[in-house]
């Protein structure tokens, strides 16, 4: 069943975001699609669309010159509504379309065929789409050609995804973790909103592999980051920063709910039993809240002092940023 905006938006936003695809820049593998399309099917335009919550945004396109338009014109937001094809064969003809600027206006879009590109989970992230500026109409092995390049399309968005994932944890990779902390710490600060971070550390987890073995090591960090990520929303963010260092990024959250979640995520993982071994497994915290104008690798600094002055203070504890510190209090 799909997941598209008749149904759940939010969590197929969600998934959409999971991506970190969104204005990316142009990458071969999605170009070489669109050119098969506009080649096989002979029209002058062609793309891979992502539906946002208000744009369409074009990963990949020909014959288009802008790299979005408003979802409220998007055809592609129609095709991510069926569980096939779309087909408009005139869109003057068709009361769904025939006032929309995209039609009245350039590119004089006339006919349309796309197929929705729908993630393993289900969620209808865009399309694959052929458009003409003159009425046409579209063979079944067309039809099918649109399918299986709609398939490859999330072929790639599954590959692309998992080489920004840690193996061992399922947290992401560091490059992807910071690259999607900017855009939040970005987004956040268009709306007014405050974003804080954590900075954490297993615990002695050097004396865990020493006595337990390196095998129940890795059970201990996957633990940890299921643990971690069970006790966050679907909006934070968790990267795994190096051997047992993670990072998580708290969009809409000031500092005082920055520690009231670090505090819960604490006992989490105190309470944590490691397969039969029962290991016992603590974390230190450093906490910090953006400044204005901050960047998120200076806000992740800050956090980071404050994790060495956590673990300097008898570790299995959260310590705030000075900065954060004294903000908050003012």
């Amino acid at each position: 069943m799909l997941l598209s905006s008749d149904t759940n938006e939010d969590l197929r936003l969600q998934v959409l975001r999971r991506y970190d695809i969104l204005d990316t820049a142009p990458e071969e593998t999605f170009d070489r699609l669109t050119r098969i399309v506009a080649a096989a099917l002979r029209v002058p335009i062609a793309a891979v669309t992502l539906v946002d919550d208000h744009r369409q945004w074009f990963k990949s396109r020909i014959g288009l010159a802008a790299t979005e338009t408003p979802r409220s014109a998007s055809f592609c937001a129609h095709t991510m509504l069926e569980h096939g094809a779309m087909v408009v064969t005139d869109a003057t003809q068709d009361l769904r379309f025939d006032s929309n600027p995209l039609v009245v206006g350039d590119p004089h879009i006339r006919f349309y065929a796309g197929y929705p590109v729908v993630s393993s989970d289900g969620a209808a992230l865009g399309a694959v789409c052929a458009i003409d500026t003159a009425p046409r109409d579209i063979s079944q092995q067309e039809l099918g050609l649109l399918k299986d390049l709609a398939a490859l399309v999330n072929e790639q968005l599954e590959l692309r995804h998992l080489a920004s994932i840690d193996g061992l944890t399922g947290a992401l990779r560091r490059k992807t973790f910071f690259d999607m902390c900017e855009r939040e710490l970005l987004l956040g600060r268009r709306s007014k909103s405050a974003s804080s971070c954590l900075m954490i550390d297993a615990d002695h987890f050097k004396s865990i592999n020493d006595k337990y073995g390196h095998d129940v090591g890795d059970q201990v960090l996957k633990a940890l980051v299921d643990t971690l990520k069970s006790g966050l929303r679907a909006t934070d963010i968790v990267g795994r920063l190096g051997g047992e260092e993670f990072g998580i990024f708290l969009p809409c959250t000031d500092l005082a709910g920055c520690v009231d979640v670090a505090e819960r995520l604490r006992g989490m993982v105190e309470g944590l039993a490691i397969a039969t071994a029962r290991v016992p497994v603590t974390i230190s915290m450093g906490a910090a809240e953006a400044m204005s104008g901050e960047d998120v690798l200076s806000v992740f600094h800050r956090a980071d002092t404050a994790l060495l002055n956590a673990k300097r203070s008898g570790r299995n504890r959260i310590v705030t940023d000075c900065i954060s510190t004294t903000r908050a209090a003012v």
